[in-house]
């Protein structure tokens, strides 16, 4: 008899509970339905004046006229970091930079100035400057882009990867001495890193801008984002936008600084390179970076083992990936995450215009420096050196190499100086890396 009162007790009490537990739940489910309805927005009904009006705020003319409507800025970073737009921003300063956008095109495409880099970087800039759209913020397609790739690093060790693969050491191997154009050409970036200081940016910030002189992308964002974040976007831009325009910059600069008859110089042939020394160097590139500057070995790890897999023989679906697809898809992304800082409200800053003189003065510094010091190898070498091939000791590859044989075959048909300008040109590349960790070990 107890047994069955305990039970029917127990019974009571999981009917009671469980009608307790359904009470709470409904009441839960109706307060958040009853939150909901009232912030939920009530349509009004408005007449055809006021449906106009209001589609007419919505506009992207009103936003360019109506100079106080409360926009604000887009960031990646998210709304804590956005503040209102200015009158300037707001419309003028819009206009300006879609104008800039349309010459960046128009250089792209008609004048085949690296459209690979261009399109992607001009056509970010113009989705960075639609208004109201709000593309370049934390939930924007161009913020996601940045998040995903730039802000984080990522981007440019793809690329370096991707170099890495589609680059050849044989030039450089069959004559070791051109490695000295690639060092001399990162005088832009320690010659700018002293400029920058002059003018007024702390140590750090300006280290983060002379890498600039290195005519790099990829090494730029990755070192400005360690060094000052802050400055990223316009670090970005300008390091991609010179590495677009090599084609303009570099010829004036080589031409001034040589004569006819250097620009005429034909080289020796360079000696063929055994597969072996292809093998050994990346693995050697690295050790040596290990060894002495740590800090460095992220992008000069990616480009030795692009280079490697490719060199390796045996792997060839994957440094196809790399040297192809996996470059081109990163190189959208890249291009369009640059191109979101090319929104009025951070380009059109005075900041950005000093990185952008001083970028452009320090690639100018590499290019001469490079050019000056093939002049002087020149005078003291047993084999003829053409001094144009010391200004593809930036790391802008191929890019520079091919502005240096242009030049050449435009002062003496017929001479072809790209494998030759190929050497200091992946020496550049290593070069800018190795000058990256330095400016990264000094604030370690």
């Amino acid at each position: 008899m107890k047994i069955k009162q305990i039970f029917i007790s127990l019974l009571f009490a999981m009917v009671a509970m469980t009608s307790m537990s359904y009470a709470t739940e409904h009441q839960d489910t109706t307060s958040v339905a009853t939150e909901e309805s009232s912030t939920k927005r009530v349509y009004e009904p408005k007449s055809l004046s006021e449906l106009a009006s209001s589609f007419w705020q919505t506009t992207g003319i009103n936003a360019l006229l109506d100079t106080h409507d409360g926009e604000t800025t887009a960031d990646p970073r998210g709304s804590a970091y956005e503040t209102e737009l200015n009158w300037f921003q707001s419309s003028l300063g819009r206009i300006i930079m879609i104008l800039i956008v349309f010459l960046l095109f128009y250089l792209a495409i008609a004048k085949g100035f690296e459209p690979l880099l261009l399109i992607p970087i001009a056509f970010g800039g113009l989705l960075a400057n639609i208004p109201l759209a709000n593309m370049g913020g934390e939930h924007g397609m161009l913020g996601i882009i940045y998040n995903m790739g730039i802000a984080n690093e990522f981007f440019p060790l793809l690329i370096f990867m991707g170099v890495g693969a589609m680059t050849d050491f044989g030039p450089l191997l069959a004559n070791p001495k051109t490695a000295l154009l690639g060092g001399a050409a990162q005088f832009g970036i320690f010659g700018s890193l002293v400029g920058a200081v002059m003018i007024g940016f702390d140590l750090q910030s300006a280290s983060a801008i002379s890498i600039i002189g290195g005519a790099d992308g990829p090494t730029s964002i990755f070192i400005a984002n360690r060094l000052a974040p802050e400055m990223l976007g316009a670090i970005a831009v300008a390091a991609y936008s010179y590495m677009a325009l090599v084609p303009v910059i570099q010829p004036p600069i080589m031409k001034a600084l040589t004569t006819k008859e250097e620009r005429r110089i034909v080289m020796k042939t360079l000696r063929p390179v055994h597969r072996l020394e292809k093998l050994i160097f990346p693995i050697l590139v690295l050790v040596l970076s290990i060894l002495v500057l740590p800090e460095s070995t992220p992008l000069i790890g990616a480009f030795a083992f692009g280079n490697f897999a490719k060199e390796s023989g045996v792997i060839d679906r994957l440094s196809d990936t790399m040297q192809n697809a996996l470059i081109n898809v990163v190189t959208i992304f890249l291009g369009m995450g640059v191109g979101s800082k090319l929104a009025a409200d951070k380009f059109l800053v005075l900041e950005t215009m000093g990185i952008m003189i001083i970028g452009l003065l320090a690639f100018s510094a590499g290019t001469a420096a490079g050019v000056i010091m093939a002049k002087i190898m020149n005078k003291f070498s047993d084999e003829p050196i053409n001094p144009l091939i010391g200004a593809a000791g930036v790391s802008a590859v191929p890019m520079s190499a091919r502005v240096v044989s242009k030049v050449g075959s435009e002062a003496k048909p017929g001479n072809i100086l790209l494998m030759h300008a190929m050497g200091p040109n992946v020496a550049g590349v290593i070069g800018s890396a190795v000058a990256a960790g330095v400016l990264l070990s000094i604030f370690k």
